[in-house]
């Protein structure tokens, strides 16, 4: 598929060659020419010069049949602006945006853009988004029989009690991050919309975890 990023930074150009590594179609969009320096002669990807919230620079990095837009500046304003404009005049429903500073992420998330904290995520981290993965193994003990995954769960969990994702899925749910900040759950922890969690799930319960995890419960809304 094909993904615009916007931002030719350290974080920006290694989602980028991340990206192509897995054959998928990249534009990269920042205002300095000298950024994509950082991509490489060999970079198959498409290099844009421009502002990341303009539409005809927008369109120049094939906004218009892209898949996702991740925008990662250095600018959190800008990223947002761009975020919207791809979701809101282009239709791109995978959007995301990096910010570097946490204590807005409530406004944006409430404006329906994930957002990913500088200081507490990575290049995976937006990698796993764009692309829509919605899990990732964090770590397995020594003997293999126990996973922590990281999970992005699906958006028809939003209003189901934690307890049901864990009942469905066999799973213990560690950590909840909401807004940037660790969360330990209880028994009456509600999923929110923009929740990840940290799962511990026996290492043959994986597989079903993604699945439940990657789809709405059955039953509809809460």
């Amino acid at each position: 598929m094909h993904i615009v990023i916007m931002g030719c930074g350290r974080v920006g150009s290694s989602l980028a060659h991340s990206l192509t590594k897995r054959d998928h179609s990249v534009a990269v969009i920042d205002q300095d020419p000298l950024a994509f320096r950082r991509l490489g002669d060999s970079f198959p990807g498409r290099p844009v010069t421009g502002i990341g919230f303009d539409r005809d620079t927008l369109i120049a990095a094939g906004i218009e049949h892209a898949a996702a837009f991740a925008a990662v500046s250095s600018g959190d304003n800008s990223n947002i602006i761009a975020a919207r404009v791809a979701r809101e005049t282009f239709g791109v429903q995978n959007v995301i945006a990096r910010i570097y500073d946490p204590k807005r992420a409530e406004v944006y998330e409430r404006l329906g853009i994930p957002t990913v904290a500088t200081v507490p995520w990575t290049a995976n981290r937006l990698l796993r988004a764009v692309l829509g993965e919605t899990t990732a193994e964090a770590w397995r003990d020594p003997s293999g029989r126990v996973a922590l995954i990281h999970v992005l769960p699906h958006e028809g969990w939003v209003g189901r009690p934690l307890a049901e994702f864990e009942s469905l899925t066999g799973s213990r749910v560690g950590v909840l991050t909401r807004f940037g900040a660790g969360v330990l759950p209880t028994a009456s922890t509600v999923i929110q919309s923009g929740d990840t969690m940290h799962v511990f799930v026996g290492a043959d319960d994986v597989r079903a975890l993604a699945d439940a995890a990657g789809s709405a419960p059955e039953g509809g809304a809460p």
